[in-house]
């Protein structure tokens, strides 16, 4: 039978962001994707890290900032990213803050994002 999800759970992290999870690891128990709604002020940014999981961020509005071993990808609203199992990233946001989409697969988990110190 499908499955309301009547709202999402807030997931507590430092730097201002909002991360709302309709689907994954905490509001489902789902260990096969995620889905979550992230807020995120001007100026945030998170350490490196190279998760476990294949990415897809849909940008809602403003722009995620995404560095790689190549160089910098600027991701605007109506664009989207997709960053694979095992390659080394970091996200942070342009002057105007982001909201975006994260689908992870398999879901997230803090285990599996490996960040860096």
């Amino acid at each position: 039978m499908p499955q309301l999800i009547e709202a999402p759970e807030r997931i507590p992290v430092p730097g201002g962001k909002q991360i709302d999870e309709y689907v994954g690891r905490v509001r489902t128990g789902t260990e096969q994707v995620s889905v979550a709604h992230m807020r995120a002020p001007a100026g945030w940014e998170e350490p490196a890290q190279t998760p476990e999981f294949d990415e897809v961020t849909l940008v809602l509005s403003g722009s995620v900032l995404v560095d790689h071993d190549s160089g910098r990808m600027s991701v605007s609203a109506g664009q989207a990213v997709l960053t694979r199992a095992g390659e080394r990233v970091r996200y942070s946001v342009g002057p105007e803050g982001a909201e975006y989409v994260a689908v992870c697969l398999p879901a997230f988990g803090p285990g599996l994002v490996h960040r860096e110190d």
